[in-house]
């Protein structure tokens, strides 16, 4: 029988991590395989409804090294074109933001929805659409979160966390209908 301590340890830094509670070092579980910017979180960004559950995904800023050379002192050329002294030069090297960090927060289905049963539906709804390999286990195991995120970057959420939005459009999660 194969050690279950990763995953067991797992289980619980990830019932930690979406109540909102201090995530402990666990030899390097901490991140589930995901990337640090992508987190489920208690809290809610401002304005969200009382007892909805939300993720945030931070794109980092992209920063590039620029190296311009700029004139210091123009070239002294004579009428018939000779140069009696080069131009002089500075090389200036800075870095410059091509692209600001952004945060993302999405919905999510509240930690209580993702039960064994409702995982297994999603690996069966990504089975049908040729994103996950694995067995229906009804476990998030990473096979399951590189599926989702190969589900929702068409959709602009670069994220292994199942979004409220993706687990509709997948049929997991009932629509809202207007009350018009």
């Amino acid at each position: 029988m194969s050690d279950l301590r990763p995953f067991t340890a797992a289980l619980a830094l990830a019932g930690l991590v979406a109540c909102g509670r201090p995530v402990p070092d666990l030899g390097g579980l901490a991140g589930l395989g995901e990337p640090e910017v992508t987190r489920m979180t208690q809290a809610a960004p401002p304005g969200a409804d009382p007892g909805t559950c939300w993720g945030k995904h931070a794109t980092p800023a992209i920063i590039e090294t620029v190296t311009n050379q700029v004139m210091m002192q123009p070239a002294e050329v004579l009428s018939d074109g000779t140069v009696t002294r080069p131009a002089i030069y500075k090389t200036e090297t800075m870095q410059q933001i091509v692209r600001e960090r952004r945060e993302t927060w999405f919905q999510t289905p509240c930690e209580q929805a993702m039960t064994p049963e409702f995982v297994a539906s999603l690996q069966r709804a990504l089975t049908a659409r040729h994103l996950y390999r694995g067995p229906v286990s009804g476990e998030m195991d990473a096979r399951t979160r590189a599926a989702v995120r190969r589900y929702q970057q068409p959709l602009g959420l670069d994220s292994g966390i199942l979004s409220l939005a993706a687990a509709r459009e997948l049929g997991l999660v009932a629509v809202e209908r207007d009350k018009t």
